[in-house]
């Protein structure tokens, strides 16, 4: 078996077609070993391949924008698409059927304090019709942090990827009201991420045939199935509440069959990143993004 070493910027279940090459046993058909790791607090996965500690990562498009806008040059690459689709959701207090973002306005409503999920969700305030600065902001740290803040009464909204929202419903502290993905629309939320280099590696080749088969099968198998693989990742989560969210991320359609980052998602993320001021010019595709590798079965 030949190792391959994996990194997370962030670890949770919306980047299921990730975690099930290893629960799903894809890997290891085409012969590969997966060790893997989440980024720690104030280092870059980025970092991770660099420092040649990764052979990939799951990171954003937008790691690409931040480097073009310092005047770097693509040292890394995103050759794949993880999400194609924002994948955090809205919960509140109470449950609520009839919501509509111009609720959020005057609400205290717990987010991320930066980078990618931020601008997402300033722009799906904008898509919504509503004012973001009309909304009282707190910002209590990572996706931990998060989660407790919510959980010890902060909060009248709190923004979060799954499994977290879900299990906030199971113990009845919260209920998803909103899926920002759905506000958004189609763009390129999440990618994976190597050095030039090792893309022509026997090894890349054999990630991408894997990689593949797991599209499609995060697609088309159960979500009871893939929950009950991914479990022994998540100890904290409760296996049906892993098994709604999956449920929920396939019916949002974050995980479409394709590997390849398309130009219609990477146009959409510049939209968004260019709404919020975060980018100097509006990259071309080919200065972040390439091709999968070439394998026979692509």
């Amino acid at each position: 078996m030949t190792k391959i070493n994996i990194q997370f910027t962030l670890f949770s279940a919306f980047y299921s077609p990730l975690i099930s090459m290893m629960s799903g046993g894809f890997l290891a058909e085409e012969g590969l070993e997966a060790d893997w790791s989440v980024a720690v607090p104030g280092k870059s996965a980025i970092d991770a391949l660099k420092d040649g500690s990764a052979h990939v990562v799951q990171s954003a498009l937008s790691q690409g924008f931040d480097s073009g806008n310092h005047g770097e040059g693509p040292a890394v690459v995103h050759f794949a698409q993880i999400n194609e689709m924002d994948g955090f959701f809205l919960t509140g207090r109470e449950p609520d059927s009839a919501f509509t973002w111009d609720k959020l306005e005057g609400a205290e409503v717990v987010l991320f304090g930066g980078g990618q999920p931020l601008a997402m969700f300033k722009y799906a305030c904008h898509k919504a019709g509503i004012v973001y600065d009309k909304l009282n902001i707190l910002n209590p740290g990572n996706a931990a942090d998060i989660d407790r803040a919510f959980r010890d009464g902060q909060g009248q909204y709190v923004q979060q990827q799954g499994p977290f929202p879900q299990q906030l419903e199971a113990d009845g502290v919260g209920h998803v009201v909103a899926q920002v993905g759905k506000q958004i629309g189609p763009c390129g939320f999440s990618s994976l991420c190597a050095l030039p280099a090792w893309l022509e590696t026997d090894a890349a080749k054999a990630f991408t045939r894997a990689y593949r088969k797991t599209r499609r099968y995060i697609n088309d198998a159960p979500a009871s199935e893939i929950a009950g693989a991914e479990k022994p990742y998540f100890p904290k989560i409760d296996l049906a509440v892993l098994e709604k969210c999956i449920a929920t991320y396939q019916q949002l359609g974050c995980w479409t069959p394709h590997i390849e980052i398309t130009t219609e998602a990477f146009e959409a993320t510049l939209d968004i990143f260019e709404y919020n001021g975060l980018i100097s010019e509006r990259f071309a595709y080919e200065t972040i993004c390439t091709a999968p590798p070439h394998t026979p079965q692509s």
